[in-house]
């Protein structure tokens, strides 16, 4: 009976530590990235796009772009920081939706007419008014790709709304393209 207890107390007295394994959440060290818009290349304009990943699902950036032929583009430049929120599987990739500010620039044509009661005239007066200065807010969605070496293609549309000119033609602003880039 005592070899009985004896063991009986050995059993009990051995603990089990086990422990659940649960999926590791890949954590990235590279938080930089530095995009080139494709699209504007190809319309006289040069576009980067500098972002810095917060986590897995939000990041911060900045749009720079700067037209060299005013031929296909209204817009001179524009300065546009925003924030993204991320939908992906991956780190800081897949679906996003964004909200951004941007400082602009456009070549605005004007056309003014008047009716003179003294003369019974009309009058007209058109022409270009350069570098027209606005800010707008907006929002936008799009898409990010990456690849295991930290390569990215990214496609994204964003409209917004000009605050401060009203009375011009350009209120609605937009921005967008296809952009190659890398994380760092």
């Amino acid at each position: 009976m005592k070899k009985y207890i004896l063991s009986c107390l050995c059993l009990f007295s051995i603990s089990i530590y086990s422990q659940d394994v649960e999926d590791e959440i890949i954590i990235s060290e590279e938080h930089h990235e530095l995009k080139l818009n494709g699209l504007f290349l190809i319309l006289g304009a040069i576009e980067l796009d500098y972002q810095y990943l917060l986590n897995e699902e939000s990041a911060i950036g900045i749009d720079v772009l700067y037209t060299y032929d005013d031929e296909n583009l209204d817009v001179n430049y524009y300065v546009s920081p925003y924030y993204r929120q991320y939908f992906g599987k991956k780190y800081a990739s897949g679906f996003f939706v964004e909200a951004f500010g941007m400082l602009n620039s456009v070549d605005d044509y004007i056309y003014d007419s008047y009716y003179d009661e003294p003369t019974d005239s009309y009058y007209s007066n058109s022409g270009y008014q350069e570098n027209v200065v606005d800010f707008a807010l907006g929002i936008g969605s799009g898409v990010k790709l990456l690849t295991k070496r930290g390569f990215i293609v990214e496609i994204d549309a964003g409209i917004g709304r000009n605050l401060f000119k009203n009375d011009r033609g350009f209120t609605i602003i937009g921005k967008g393209g296809i952009n190659l880039g890398y994380r760092f």
